[in-house]
């Protein structure tokens, strides 16, 4: 039996390099995606494009579920014919159930394969991030200890804010009540959002897109340390607003480019089609590798 941990992630993962995911052998898991009765899978059946053009269409239409158990299930025994050690990153189970379908699709194999499910408390870009530095890490042959290890130190570290024109999303995925959507959107507040705790929150309201490119801005400089930072929206072209955000960065830190990855079905289904975030990956304090000086 091959001692290589396998990795496996789902498709909510967004990546800096378009290759992470052949270069290290990672399985996806693709999320299943439904406009009414359609039903897609992420990744496969569809592209991002085309998702975020139907949304502007339709709001509200997108339903993002994990695969099915079964579905799970069968990764599991196909990888456990090469290894006997699994490790699965998957999204935060705040945002759906994916963890507990993967924890529930290890019982066929206990005593055969140690398969280790891992809530990232994150997604997208953070899950990316992650997913990257345990499949370099057991590319040099950490084992599946280790794996966990890395892990639960690196998810305390990462971070994520996002800015969104549109109240009408985060309303209807929850994240407001009504009586609020509709008093931002007489104000023209545009909120700020959080991931905390796995959970996707609003954390401030501004008024602009300058006061919110000021926002974050404001929330990379609370870092003193930082290990990775990207820009994620719905294209890898460098927009208007891009370069306004990457100007006011390259500004502050000295920097000239920050890599721009496209957020995935998940988050737009929360947060509209046009939005717009940062992930932060926090160096560790004895690390003296800093991103700015």
């Amino acid at each position: 039996m091959a001692s290589r941990v396998q990795i496996v992630t789902d498709s909510t993962a967004s990546f800096e390099n378009g290759n992470v995911v052949e270069d290290f052998d990672i399985t996806v898991l693709p999320m299943t995606l439904y406009f009414g009765d359609q039903r897609l899978q992420d990744g496969v059946d569809i592209l991002h494009e085309e998702i975020f053009q139907r949304l502007r269409l339709a709001p509200g239409s997108l339903r993002v579920e994990p695969p099915a158990q079964g579905t799970i299930e069968a990764v599991f025994q196909d990888l456990s014919k090469v290894s006997d050690k699994i490790c699965v990153l998957v999204h935060s189970q705040k945002l759906s159930d994916i963890f507990a379908r993967a924890q529930a699709s290890r019982s066929g194999l206990l005593g055969r394969c140690e398969i280790v499910v891992i809530d990232s408390q994150t997604a997208s870009l953070g899950l990316g991030y992650l997913v990257e530095a345990i499949a370099t890490a057991t590319e040099e042959g950490a084992t599946l200890d280790d794996a966990v290890r890395i892990a639960r130190s690196m998810i305390p570290r990462i971070y994520s804010v996002y800015y969104v024109d549109t109240l009408d999303y985060i309303q209807r995925a929850g994240l407001i009540g009504q009586t609020q959507a509709l008093l931002g959107a007489m104000l023209n507040i545009k909120p700020m959002l959080t991931i905390e705790d796995g959970r996707l929150i609003v954390m401030e309201k501004v008024r602009t897109h300058s006061q919110a490119i000021d926002k974050m801005v404001e929330f990379v400089s609370e870092f003193t340390h930082i290990e990775r930072l990207g820009i994620v929206q719905n294209t890898t072209r460098i927009t208007d607003r891009t370069r306004m955000l990457q100007d006011r960065l390259a500004l502050a830190f000295n920097q000239i480019q920050y890599p721009v990855v496209e957020y995935e079905p998940l988050i737009a289904g929360m947060i509209g089609p046009d939005g717009m975030g940062m992930y932060v990956v926090e160096g560790d304090e004895d690390d003296d590798t800093e991103l700015y000086d």
